[in-house]
Formats: structure tokens, C-alpha cells, sequence
């Protein structure tokens, strides 16, 4: 059972106030500790999942207290090891959220960890051009590992997964920041790979090159699940599967293999890549959006819920239909002439 720690200052004479509106989610601890200036620290210890719900009822009820401080702490162990109390019949547990999967992490925790994945920096510039030479040169060589290698470092699937979370909350600067640094390094992952396709004799008989030049509908089905398991593992904070997802999704080696083939002037190629890179890219946004809103992803305030709503709504709206305009144009592509 994941724990987590949830950590308040507040005034002396708002801690009985702030210990009654905990009882309620029915936390596995809860002591205080006496600070100076009159204030004290309370400790809440409760599983995981009842997290963002403490926190959204904090914040609610006393976030315009002056010097209102909330901190969110992870548990890596606890001894003795807390259980949950015995229900008695006719009780109904506690749900953060009726919409809500119980398992996955708070909202407050999933923004933090994704919202850095939106930030555009010289290290991220750093990995989208080392990860994607390495790409490139695997493809060039037919090595399998060296590709392997560059997908696991999957620069584009962190500005991805926020564009897809930033949708889900309706959180326009979020947004604009992972879209941004996803134009910057898809931009910069071809002018490397088509710098490199100059360079160097790409030879399009070699099976690695020609296997991202290739799209299938079958590519279609993995990249919807792989951008599902992307999601999932974001939302657990199962940090050990976001290794197979980035093997996956696999975002940067069409881009390098659509850069080595411009490069290289075989234009059709290219084409061939540019669908699966489009493949992949709609497919990790249309379920990214979906998966976050059955996982019950929302803002705190009702208002910023509906308007994030109807955000959602537009952007499945407008992935579905670019999914149904490129399996239009793989079916074609692959029907006999």
C-alpha cells in the first residue's frame, strides 16, 4: 500500500479546525508538532490514493489562511506497518472520487512530475540531439541497440504526455509550454538527422532505415497502446514502465529516419517515416487525453472542471479525426495498384 505524507503549517488556534476536516478521509495518523510564532505542523500519514482529496479539502477550506504552506511528502516505509481499520458492516469506505481509479497518484504530485517534462532547456535541447545522432547513426549502421538506446532516452514523450495532461486540465500556460518545447525538439531532431543524411551514404536497402519508413495499421494498435500504458505509468508513478513505454512509442526514430531520408533525397522514404511519426504523435495525445479523463484527472474548482471539459472534448475531437484521416491515407498507401 503506497503512503504518502501530507504536511501543514498553520496557526495554534486553526489546528482543531484543520485535525476535523482530516477525520473525514479517515487518515492512518495524524499528530502535530508546535512551531514557533504560534503555529504548529500537522502530519497527516494516509494511503495514496486519498492524497489529492485531503488536499483539494485543505486548500479549499483554509488556502487564503496567511502563510497557508502544504507539503506533499512520499513514504518510503513505515514501522510499525499502518493497516487499515476494520470496516464494520454497513460501512462505506472512503473514495477520493467516485470517477477516480483508487491506485493512481494525486493530481498535485502528476503536475508537478509532468510539468517539468514541459519546460524547454539546454539539457533537454542536449538529449533531443544526442538521442537523436544516436538514432541515426544505428539506422545507418543497421544497429538495433543503438536505436534501442536512443528510444529509451525519449526526450519527446515527456512534452507529449503534458501536452496530453495540460488538455485533460484546461491549463492554457501548461499547454503552451509543452507545446512549445515539443516544436523545438522535433525541429531540431530533423535539421540533426538531415545534416547527418547529407553526411553520410544512407544506404535505403538497410532493414533498420526502411523498418521507420514503413507505417501499418498494425502501427496504429501499438501506438494506441503504448500511449495508454504511457498514461497509466505517469498516473501510478510506476516509474519502472515508462522504460517499455519509451520503447513503445518510439517518437524520435521516425523523425531521425524522416531527417537521414530528406537528407538523402529519397522522398519517398520520407513520406513513409513522417506517417509514422504522425502515427505515433496522434495516437500518445488522443489516448493520453482519454486515459487521464477516465482516470478521473480534474481541477479542484468546478469551474475550471467545466471549462477543462470542454477542452477535452475539443482535443479528442480533433485527435480522432486526424487518426481517421491518416488511417485513411496508410489504408490507401497500402491497397494495391
Amino acid at each position: 500500500m503506497p503512503l504518502r505524507l501530507v504536511e501543514m503549517v498553520c496557526p495554534e488556534e486553526k489546528r482543531h479546525e484543520v485535525e476535523e476536516a482530516v477525520q473525514e478521509h479517515e487518515p492512518l495518523g495524524l499528530w502535530h508538532d508546535r512551531m514557533l510564532d504560534e503555529q504548529v505542523l500537522v502530519k497527516i500519514l494516509l494511503p495514496a490514493e486519498r492524497a489529492e482529496a485531503v488536499l483539494d479539502h485543505l486548500e479549499s477550506n483554509f488556502g487564503g489562511m496567511e502563510g497557508f504552506r502544504i507539503l506533499l511528502l512520499p513514504v518510503q516505509a513505515a514501522l510499525p506497518r499502518p493497516e487499515l481499520p476494520a470496516e464494520p458492516a454497513g460501512h462505506v469506505p472512503f473514495q477520493a472520487s467516485p470517477k477516480a481509479l483508487p491506485s493512481r497518484i494525486s493530481r498535485q504530485e502528476l503536475y508537478a512530475e509532468i510539468s517539468g517534462s514541459a519546460q524547454f532547456s539546454r539539457i533537454f535541447l542536449a538529449l533531443v540531439v544526442l538521442s537523436t545522432f544516436v538514432a541515426a547513426v544505428g539506422m545507418w549502421r543497421n544497429n538495433v541497440i543503438a536505436i534501442i538506446g536512443a528510444m529509451v532516452i525519449a526526450p519527446l514523450l515527456g512534452p507529449n504526455m503534458a501536452l496530453a495532461f495540460a488538455t485533460t486540465l484546461g491549463d492554457a500556460d501548461l499547454g503552451r509550454r509543452a507545446l512549445r518545447t515539443n516544436l523545438a525538439g522535433i525541429l531540431a531532431a530533423v535539421l540533426v538527422a538531415v545534416a547527418l543524411g547529407i553526411i553520410l551514404p544512407v544506404d535505403p536497402e538497410a532493414s533498420q532505415l526502411a523498418a521507420r519508413c514503413n507505417v501499418c495499421l498494425a502501427d496504429v494498435t501499438l501506438a494506441l497502446a503504448g500511449g495508454i500504458a504511457g498514461a497509466l505509468a505517469f498516473t501510478t508513478g510506476i516509474a519502472t514502465a515508462l522504460v517499455g513505454v519509451m520503447v513503445a512509442l518510439a517518437l524520435l526514430p521516425p523523425l531521425a529516419a524522416l531527417g537521414l531520408t530528406l537528407g538523402a533525397g529519397q522522398w519517398a522514404m520520407a513520406r513513409g517515416a513522417l506517417l509514422l511519426f504522425a502515427t505515433n504523435l496522434i495516437c500518445v495525445n488522443l489516448v493520453g487525453v482519454a486515459t487521464f479523463r477516465v482516470l478521473g484527472i480534474r481541477p479542484r474548482v468546478w469551474w475550471k472542471a467545466d471549462k477543462a471539459q470542454h477542452a477535452a472534448r475539443r482535443a479528442l475531437t480533433v485527435w480522432l479525426l486526424l487518426l481517421l484521416a491518416l488511417v485513411v491515407i496508410i489504408a490507401i498507401a497500402q491497397s494495391p495498384t
